[in-house]
């Protein structure tokens, strides 16, 4: 099949995730970008490969557009390597490992059933490298394979996958990562199928939020790389100046009972509201008229985009490449150096003092993220797509 004729029919678009569901940036952009496609006349289809418990279930509609999979019932056990001679003479570890590899088989061929459906033309992009295991066992002939890495290099580098980026994805059509920066690492790591692509703005309201009330916002899950007990820190040190503003926390996580008791312990209850998880996400940041980041660890983060499309001035942490992709300094928004809390503290002052300088880079931002719309960054999947095909 021609490009033509695959972009005038519509291609099959396979994201595939750790889950489809699971609170998260990732499946906030698998399910952004699953609607995106299949407004462009794509049929698209989500696979996860294992559950999430209820409390880090993201709340999804009843009537998307699009079908969701999971390939597993329950979450599947751990692979653990077997070192040494102890391991290998651990009997009963190696055949909950072999159980495990002949279980993951059959999952990897139920995934190749679901894929060899697809018309020519087809995309599978996988979101997660630990999803990439198994799709790494599936047929995928005659489809294009996009790996994806939705975190920076550096914190890749910090854990297990930025091994498994190098093991798994070497021979995927392309590597999409956040940032050019990004990129360049990834690139004199020695891969060389490397590209980047941002995230798209999930909304593009008409006008910035009023920035009236006196609100400083934050979403995120209460997990440990999104700091909010950084962020409760630095407000220790800015709401004394500011008693009659509040901090509203929306998220939930693990987290959420040691940050209670993290915030109790600085004697923040009057001036921090615990909101829980939003369906409105815009709704909460026009009641705002700061929003506050101070995540350990990033990748593009679409919580700065909604941010400055909501025309909030953003005070955050310089976490990772995709925050200084999105962000300048003092243009429209303020950026503190990671795990700096009283110099986050500093810009959350200023933009509490300053009704002017609030405005200035909250309009600056509102104007500026729009390079980041989601119409824009479609056109580049789809030049992606066609390019591939050749």
């Amino acid at each position: 099949m021609s490009q033509e004729t695959a972009g005038a029919g519509g291609r099959d678009i396979f994201i595939v995730s750790n889950s489809v569901d699971e609170l998260g940036g990732v499946t906030t952009w698998s399910h952004q970008m699953a609607r995106l496609f299949t407004d462009r006349g794509h049929r698209v289809r989500l696979v996860g490969i294992a559950p999430v418990a209820d409390e880090l279930r993201q709340r999804l509609p009843a009537d998307l557009p699009y079908t969701m999979t999971t390939l597993y019932d329950t979450h599947p056990p751990k692979a653990r390597r077997l070192h040494g001679i102890k391991g290998r003479l651990n009997a009963p570890e190696r055949r909950r490992q072999s159980a495990r590899r002949a279980r993951m088989r059959d999952k990897a061929e139920q995934l190749s059933a679901i894929l060899r459906a697809a018309a020519p033309g087809g995309v599978v992009i996988v979101t997660q490298v630990w999803a990439m295991e198994w799709v790494a066992l599936a047929d995928t002939k005659g489809l294009s394979v996009i790996g994806m890495s939705h975190e920076s290099f550096e914190a890749s580098q910090k854990s297990t996958r930025g091994e498994r980026v190098r093991r798994f994805y070497p021979e995927v059509d392309r590597l999409l990562v956040l940032t050019p920066e990004d990129a360049d690492l990834w690139i004199r790591a020695g891969m060389e199928n490397v590209d980047s692509m941002p995230n798209p703005l999930p909304f593009m309201p008409d006008s910035p939020a009023p920035r009236t009330d006196k609100v400083v916002a934050s979403i995120g899950r209460l997990a440990f790389e999104k700091g909010m007990d950084l962020l409760l820190d630095a407000w220790a040190d800015a709401v004394p100046h500011h008693p009659d503003w509040t901090l509203r926390i929306y998220g939930a996580g693990i987290e959420e009972p040691a940050l209670r008791a993290h915030c109790a312990s600085l004697g923040l209850e009057e001036s921090v509201e615990w909101m829980g998880s939003t369906d409105d996400v815009l709704g909460a940041l026009r009641g705002a008229s700061v929003f506050a980041q101070a995540s350990r660890a990033e990748g593009f983060p679409i919580t700065l985009l909604e941010a400055m499309a909501a025309g909030l001035p953003v005070a955050a942490f310089d976490c990772a490449p995709g925050v200084r992709e999105i962000v300048r300094h003092g243009e429209d928004g303020l950026l503190a150096r990671l795990g700096n809390t009283m110099e986050l503290a500093a810009h959350l002052d200023a933009l509490m003092s300053d009704a002017d300088l609030r405005d200035r880079l909250g309009d600056t931002g509102f104007a500026s993220v729009r390079r980041y719309s989601s119409a824009e960054i479609t056109d580049r999947w789809e030049g992606l797509f066609a390019f591939l095909e050749r």
